[in-house]
């Protein structure tokens, strides 16, 4: 049987699952620091990170004790999905905490001007235009540029992070990015797209 230092982070897991919790230490060390670094780049908040760091390794530890990990992928990318995942509740939270109430002292009034309905109205469309164009835009890159650029753009990883996910050097994952958005560009010029939000 392998020492624990030599199996992958994979093995780990199911070794984990099966009962192993030294297998899980292992785990931790390994990955931690990784994730965090992921989790504060994209929180840009200490105290923030920390907590997402923990609820990710929360809900990870769920997840393998339910028997919902399968080996098909990365471990370390497994656990950034959880983590982007309980970063995107997090602020789904917090937007819905920042909805303002009016009282009888608030006077909103200045806000129902048909000019400023309007604009916003307009704006909005013109944005989910764009949002749409670069979202068919990116179905037209090959599968690596649009793997990298949804990873980079949607998922806010690091080169990194992407290097490590796609199992490429990051001069490769660079590499595509950089053609990407030179295909994105050429595609918009060629289909007279305008890529800027309102």
């Amino acid at each position: 049987m392998k020492n624990l230092n030599e199996l992958t982070d994979e093995e780990l897991a199911l070794s984990y699952v099966d009962g192993n919790n030294k297998a899980f230490d292992l785990l931790l060390s390994r990955t931690q620091s990784k994730l965090f670094s992921y989790i504060l780049f994209v929180v840009r908040d200490q105290e923030m990170a920390n907590d997402v760091f923990q609820e990710t390794f929360f809900k990870a530890i769920s997840k393998l004790h339910e028997g919902r990990y399968t080996t098909s992928g990365k471990f370390c990318a497994w656990l950034m999905r959880i983590a982007h995942n309980v970063i995107m509740d997090l602020y789904r939270e917090q937007r819905a905490d920042r909805i303002v109430e009016t009282g009888e002292g608030n006077d909103l009034s200045n806000l129902s001007s048909n000019d400023l309905l309007d604009s916003n109205i307009e704006n909005k469309y013109v944005n989910a235009q764009v949002m749409d164009d670069v979202k068919h835009i990116m179905e037209c890159l090959p599968a690596p540029q649009r793997e990298v650029v949804y990873m980079r753009f949607y998922q806010q990883m690091s080169f990194k992070e992407i290097s490590e996910a796609t199992s490429v050097s990051i001069n490769t994952a660079l590499g595509r990015m950089r053609y990407a958005v030179l295909n994105m560009r050429r595609m918009a010029k060629e289909y007279n797209i305008q890529l800027q939000l309102e």
